[in-house]
């Protein structure tokens, strides 16, 4: 069983094998967890993100898939950049936020990443409910046949850290 870890703090700061960008399809930065992780980790994650824009993803990397690159100057050895989807209270997309996780997952092995430090995917500018996505990240952990060691969840502010706290149990 991989062990769940919840972290009060921002995650550019974290020590880990791999940390999870929640990244928009571009590839190329943005705001939030996304802009914080390009700019902390310098131009080597960017250059990249481009080569994988020219080859393998010419539209962007699809919602629920993932793809690592160079960490640059992050305390890790690799991003694992992942597309989280738009929250829809129209449409359920929570399969495509659990396969977030589980791509992210299935990446960090085949990297062979034994700690992960993860973000709340889509809960900032995708405005995924809090607790919703605390849920659907935590039984995607769990239910994930993976050889990750740590898998950790590193929320920015208190109110998100208590959210996944109350959910973890």
């Amino acid at each position: 069983m991989t062990g769940i870890l919840l972290v009060q703090g921002d995650i550019t700061r974290q020590r880990a094998d791999a940390i999870v960008n929640a990244a928009n399809s571009s590839l190329l930065g943005g705001g939030g967890v996304d802009g914080a992780i390009h700019r902390g980790g310098g131009p080597a994650i960017l250059a990249e993100c481009r080569a994988l824009r020219a080859s393998r993803y010419g539209r962007g990397l699809p919602t629920g898939q993932a793809v690592a690159t160079t960490a640059g100057r992050l305390d890790a050895r690799w991003v694992i950049h992942t597309v989280g989807p738009v929250f829809s209270a129209e449409e359920d997309r929570s399969p495509l936020l659990a396969s977030c996780y589980r791509a992210s997952l299935r990446v960090a092995d085949a990297l062979g990443a034994r700690t992960v430090a993860f973000p709340a995917i889509s809960t900032g500018v995708y405005r995924w409910p809090m607790a919703d996505a605390a849920r659907i990240a935590l039984a995607a952990a769990r239910s994930t046949d993976t050889a990750v060691e740590e898998v950790r969840f590193v929320l920015l502010d208190a109110l998100a850290y208590e959210v996944f706290a109350r959910q973890i149990g």
